[in-house]
């Protein structure tokens, strides 16, 4: 098929019931969002081949079962002739290949047009649509930290107000599936990694059009990816273009709110900020005790409406400031949707934030051992590290090309000691050298990845005193030693149940969270 053809053909995929048959698709990687990009194309008449270093005997064998096809290939190696034969139309990347991946390269050399799985997704929205005949909406949700509770929370929030509704995207469940589900939705909301969002809105058919939309701050991540602090802001803007109803942004992360003043919205999208202060007219904060909304009213020059207490989020999990930030982003998404105050506040009575998020795991001899291996980056463990007075800091592990430093020397003031582990050791070092030389450090041999967690937190133990807290909150990745975040987390939790003879504290959600003064 000549390119031209090609292109013009694209451009009519726009719906669930155009005619896919016979498109010959290229699918990068055999994920979680790989499978469910090669299942969605089979099922839409395409012919499908997967392409991957890797990928689960059980994948490769659904694979073979649903139709398509499965060619391996290692990320360093020439381009293989198995696909240059299939010849595709369509490329269609999963999100953690680096834009300048040889196969990227090779298919934008060959003017393969290359989408991402949101792009596909947007597109055939219309499956299965709601009694008005419109497919669900899309709330989308980015941020260097946050993400998946916002998420989270934002759903329970829809479904409180009588909507059928759920999380998707980045959070573990792809978009792709929920489109599909038969009973299909009212509204999705759906996190949006930082890769995804730099596939999106390439194509004038494809380009995303949310009800609403935030990006809940910004600090340096995934720069090996992205290539600079740039790229990946810009990435993260993304997720503001063509926002029907409104752009909620951080008033307390500057970056935000310019994303939101860059962004091209529809008309009639209006910018609501959130922060843990006194709210201004068409912003959520919190007065006193209380989180309230003076956006979504009509008196919101003199009036505010009451959405809920800290008291409420600390039995959520939510009390310290990051928890309190992620609920009033939710808040501002949800009313933006059309729910009432009173259901905003039921869904934040009924939630409970995942494991490994801030969480209380053991406490003995006045000693609190606290699993925060969600934060994988500088800015996530920066929110946990200000949630407490005196920490024993568990840190290290890829660190993604960012520079530890910044965030050694901001806490170094109330740290009573350190244990490094992972890979990245030496930046952590250094750091610790230069900005935090009476802190005392001990690093866990890379070495003993088996045992990484007992080592780190019998460490820990000779260091902490009663009042401290020892708190894994990596500020890194894990797949340095471990499978993912959670198993990190998991091995922390039965290390320190070891260490303390299986004497652990019981699952109570309200003492869970003890933020700082």
């Amino acid at each position: 098929m000549g390119q031209p053809l090609t292109v013009q053909r694209l451009s009519t995929l726009t719906s669930w019931h155009a005619d896919w048959s016979g498109l010959r698709v290229a699918v990068l990687g055999l994920g979680v969002t790989g499978f469910a990009v090669a299942d969605t194309l089979v099922e839409l008449g395409c012919r499908v081949l997967v392409v991957a270093a890797r990928g689960s005997e059980e994948r490769r064998e659904l694979l073979s079962v649903i139709g398509a096809e499965y060619l391996e290939a290692a990320d360093d190696a020439e381009i293989p002739d198995a696909l240059v034969a299939f010849d595709p139309e369509l490329l269609i990347v999963s999100p953690g290949y680096h834009p300048d991946h040889p196969l990227l390269l090779w298919a934008e050399g060959a003017s393969v047009p290359i989408w991402g799985d949101i792009e596909l997704a947007w597109r055939l929205r219309d499956k299965v649509v709601r009694a008005s005949g419109e497919p669900a909406e899309w709330i989308d949700v980015t941020g260097t930290n946050g993400k998946t509770t916002t998420t989270q929370l934002t759903a329970a929030m829809l479904v409180a107000g009588g909507l059928r509704a759920a999380p998707a995207g980045n959070i573990g469940i792809p978009v792709l599936d929920a489109i599909r589900d038969p009973q299909g939705f009212d509204v999705l909301v759906v996190e949006l990694s930082s890769y995804q969002l730099h596939w999106i809105n390439r194509n004038s058919e494809g380009v995303l059009a949310p009800l609403a939309s935030v990006c809940l701050n910004i600090a340096d991540d995934h720069l090996d990816w992205h290539g600079s602090a740039a790229a990946y802001r810009a990435a993260k803007g993304k997720v503001y273009a063509n926002t029907r109803i409104a752009c909620v942004y951080n008033r307390a992360d500057i970056a935000t709110r310019e994303l939101v003043e860059d962004a091209e919205v529809q008309e009639g999208c209006r910018a609501i900020g959130f922060g843990l202060d006194m709210p201004g007219p068409s912003d959520l904060g919190v007065v006193e005790d209380f989180l309230v909304d003076r956006a979504f009213l009509e008196e919101r020059h003199s009036h505010a409406l009451e959405l809920g207490t800290l008291e409420e989020l600390s039995a959520s999990g939510l009390a310290t400031p990051h928890g309190i930030a992620n609920a009033l982003a939710a808040a501002a998404l949800a009313r933006a949707a059309g729910v009432e105050p009173a259901a905003v506040r039921q869904a934040i009575r009924e939630f409970r934030v995942d494991h490994h998020r801030t969480e209380l795991v053991a406490e003995r001899d006045g000693i609190r051992w606290v699993d925060d291996s969600k934060a994988t980056n500088a800015h996530a463990a920066h929110a946990s590290l200000s949630s407490f007075e005196s920490v024993v800091w568990i840190a290290g592990g890829l660190l993604k090309g960012t520079d530890p430093a910044p965030l050694v020397e901001r806490h170094a003031n109330h740290l009573r000691g350190a244990v490094i582990i992972g890979i990245d050791r030496s930046e952590l070092r250094a750091a610790f050298q230069r900005h935090a030389p009476g802190v005392p450090v001990v690093e866990v041999d890379p070495a003993e990845t088996v045992d990484v967690m007992s080592a780190a937190v019998r460490a820990a133990a000779s260091v902490a005193r009663p009042g401290d807290v020892v708190l894994l909150a990596p500020a890194a990745a894990s797949m340095d030693q471990f499978i993912d975040y959670a198993d990190r987390g998991r091995r922390f939790a039965a290390a320190v149940g070891e260490q303390l003879g299986g004497d652990r504290r019981d699952d109570d959600p309200s003492s869970r969270r003890t933020p700082r003064s």
